[in-house]
């Protein structure tokens, strides 16, 4: 999960003061107790599943899952299982609908970052409730939206609902590191399973919350494309009793001295505008009048470089690059015959690989320093791929409106904003195959406690319970159909 969106970071104090009402009591719908039980054992029982890349089996995650449903009565031609190995299998499960209307299809990735028993305060392997808040590898990045999704499809289905179109869920492997992206194998060699007018990413999107206030609800309709690369110097060496200037740690520490220093050209595109010119409503002071002008014809460069000093701000607003990793040298007493260094770089829709490529050199500027790209799978390469990271996606009415309805229940006076991630998910494959993904996950989020990918993560479980009222409401709004309700009343009175 991405989940550094590019959250407001702000004191709203008018916002907060006129939605504070309307947030002291409860609005939204509390799951029942035997949804509560289902959604439970669920996100328990995959958490406790590990599924790293090192040692864990993202299969035994999707044979779980698929025996849940098996079990709730999907038949079995509806549910598919299979992938490129035995580790990394995925699970596709159809809600059949009326097929008045294409598919919609909702991904979410099982595999999960490693996570060390010494760094963390419990088991991450061990699904822990403490203190109002399930802790665990995974409740944050995203098993918590994992375990939402299976426990809607049941519910639902137990309902009797019938959709106005078929409803795909894909749980898949590998999003956040390793061999084989589910999304990417599923496309490449079963398209027919997950073909659909557009999709739902979980892994991005969701509520801001500052001191328990809604500040945003954040829909990514754009993501920054990601790319790695390789930094690298070589140099004849020798003894270090006799120095020289040219050394090649020397070469590499002015090229990164230079890249820190660069900044890449303001751009702004479809969805950042409207994320700013949203967010410059609700900003007071400074922030607000900088917003104001940024967005204005010609924009203000000294607003800008004000707005820049935010680095989530800043990540809206350029392609960034960053230094991430070294290595150097072979002995204590020895120069070094090398030095290298990975550079990792989100880059703006619209512009390519290979592009940005270029644009290192350039920055560099030193014919000793090589700048290769680095492929998902580690690979070195001397050129990039020169295919640009996709545009935005368009905001289809059918998406925002149901959105835009069912959020003022939940999170009362809280705008819903249009953005784009400054990370990358596996939307960038369904995008790529024609398919608008949509990254919402309804999952709240204070904005100092993302926990995605580091230790003791964890999640607030009135953020879950939301997260499992929300979308067994939201997905008929947007299937369209009998409703849940509906059915149950249409069963009891045969």
């Amino acid at each position: 999960m991405k989940r550094n969106r590019l959250a407001a970071f702000v004191a709203v104090a008018s916002v907060t003061a006129s939605c504070a009402a309307a947030q002291s009591a409860q609005s939204w719908p509390e799951p029942d107790a035997a949804a509560k039980d289902l959604a439970l054992g669920i996100f328990r029982q995959l958490i406790e599943i590990n599924t790293t890349d090192s040692v864990g089996s993202v299969s035994a995650a999707s044979r779980a899952m698929q025996q849940r449903f098996l079990d709730a009565g999907f038949p079995a031609s509806d549910i598919y299982l299979g992938g490129p190995n035995d580790r990394k299998e995925n699970l596709v499960v159809r809600y059949r609908g009326t097929g008045a209307h294409p598919p919609v299809l909702i991904i979410g990735h099982l595999d999960v970052v490693e996570a060390r028993r010494e760094d963390w305060t419990t088991d991450p392997f061990q699904f822990v409730e403490k203190d109002g808040f399930y802790y665990g590898r995974g409740t944050q990045d995203m098993k918590d939206c994992d375990a939402i999704l299976v426990t809607t499809f049941i519910r639902l289905h137990k309902a009797g609902f019938r959709p106005d179109r078929d409803l795909i869920l894909a749980l898949t492997a590998d999003e956040e590191g390793g061999e084989s992206n589910g999304v990417h194998w599923l496309l490449d060699n079963h398209p027919d399973l997950v073909r659909a007018a557009f999709a739902f990413n979980p892994d991005g999107g969701g509520v801001d919350l500052q001191n328990g206030k809604a500040i945003t609800a954040d829909v990514d309709a754009s993501e920054k494309l990601y790319a790695d690369y390789q930094l690298i110097t070589t140099n004849p060496g020798g003894h270090s009793s006799l120095p020289v200037p040219d050394n090649a740690i020397y070469h590499l520490a002015d090229a990164l001295q230079r890249l820190q220093h660069y900044e890449f050209p303001f751009e702004l595109n479809a969805i950042t505008r409207a994320y700013f010119g949203k967010l410059s409503t609700i900003e007071t002071g400074q922030n607000g009048e900088d917003m104001k002008a940024m967005l204005a014809t010609p924009p203000d460069g000294s607003a800008i470089a004000r707005l820049s000093r935010n680095p989530e701000w800043n990540a809206a607003i350029r392609t960034t690059c960053v230094a991430t990793r070294l290595l150097a040298g072979h002995a204590n007493n020895a120069l070094p015959g090398m030095a290298q260094a990975n550079v990792n770089c989100r880059i703006l829709p619209g512009h390519s690989r290979e592009e940005v490529r270029q644009d290192l050199i350039r920055v560099i500027d030193d014919p000793k320093i090589t700048v290769n790209y680095v492929s998902d799978s580690g690979e070195i390469y001397p050129s990039a791929p020169r295919a640009k990271a996709l545009p935005p996606v368009a905001l289809k009415p059918e998406v925002m409106q149901p959105l835009d309805k069912l959020a003022a229940v939940y999170w009362p006076g809280t705008p819903v904003v249009p953005d784009m991630a400054a990370g990358a998910s596996d939307s960038v494959y369904t995008n790529a195959a024609g398919i608008p993904t949509y990254n919402w996950s309804a999952i709240e989020l204070e904005t100092n406690d993302v926990r995605a990918h580091g230790r003791d993560e964890r999640l607030p479980e009135t953020s879950f319970w939301k997260g499992v009222q929300f979308w067994y409401q939201f997905i008929p709004m947007v299937a369209g159909g009998t409703s849940p309700s509906q059915a149950q009343s249409a069963s009891l009175s045969r």
